[in-house]
């Protein structure tokens, strides 16, 4: 029994670890990495070109949002992971669960990696369009106020709360959807992907709002995802910021008049 416990404890600060490394590094990329854009200086004549979307560009594009997604997604998504590698050692002693534990992350990441495909796309028409700053943010009074409304709105949709009660009952999920083996930890990953996706997309289109490249933005917007899903008061928490988000999309959309 005690070789067990002393297994379990491997497992868990093995896995503690790999999560560790992911989300600082996403962190150290998303702080040290990025190639940040020149800031416009006063007086210039003309404004900063578009910048010409290349291979290379659009690969550099998609590492950002995929760094930002796992900086600020993983951190909500420990819980669930340790709870995960917990019951599958139970249920399977005498074995490692790193590796299926490693699965259902990756599953989890997969998800935020087509939302990052998406939002690289969203980028790159609203680059076209002439809406975003060279910190990438919307350029619209209209289309910001537009997207603070409707992450407003969705935050008391049935279909926020219902993907936002899995996201924060590791146990429930665990134990309704339990698949064995390598495939089901993956497929179990990607589930658990798609609620976090639906629980938090319109939230990730508020980095439009304050700015792809603002960092304290981005770390706030991390936060408040983390709190909503773990804070015991988490969903009313959640309810309350909608409704500020719909003041505020109404004020900036009165500003414009």
């Amino acid at each position: 029994m005690a070789l067990l416990v002393a297994l379990h404890r491997h497992d868990r600060a093995v896995v503690v670890l790999i999560l560790l490394a992911a989300i600082l590094g996403s962190w150290g990329y998303l702080l040290f990495g990025m190639e940040q854009p020149m800031p416009a200086m006063e007086g210039m004549a003309m404004p900063m070109p578009a910048p010409e979307w290349t291979g290379a560009y659009l690969a550099l594009t998609l590492a950002m949002w995929m760094a930002m997604m796992a900086a600020m997604m993983l951190p909500s998504a420990v819980p669930m992971l340790l709870f995960y590698d917990g019951i599958a050692h139970r249920r399977r002693p005498g074995t490692t669960a790193i590796g299926t534990t490693s699965l259902f992350g990756l599953g989890y990441l997969s998800v935020w990696l087509g939302f990052s495909v998406g939002a690289v796309a969203l980028q790159y028409v609203l680059e076209q369009a002439s809406l975003l700053s060279p910190m990438m943010e919307t350029t619209s009074i209209a289309l910001a106020s537009g997207i603070l409304v409707a992450a407003g709105i969705y935050q008391w949709t049935s279909l926020k709360q219902a993907c936002l009660r899995h996201c924060r009952s590791p146990f429930d999920f665990v134990t309704t959807y339990w698949q064995g083996g390598n495939c089901g930890a993956f497929a179990m990953g990607l589930r658990h992907g798609i609620y976090c996706l639906g629980c938090c997309w319109v939230l990730m289109l508020l980095l439009f709002v304050g700015g792809v490249m603002n960092l304290a933005w981005i770390a706030a917007i991390a936060l408040f995802v983390l709190v909503e899903k773990l804070a015991p008061a988490g969903h009313w928490l959640g309810k309350a910021a909608g409704a500020g988000l719909v003041i505020w999309g109404g004020y900036v959309l009165v500003s414009l008049a």
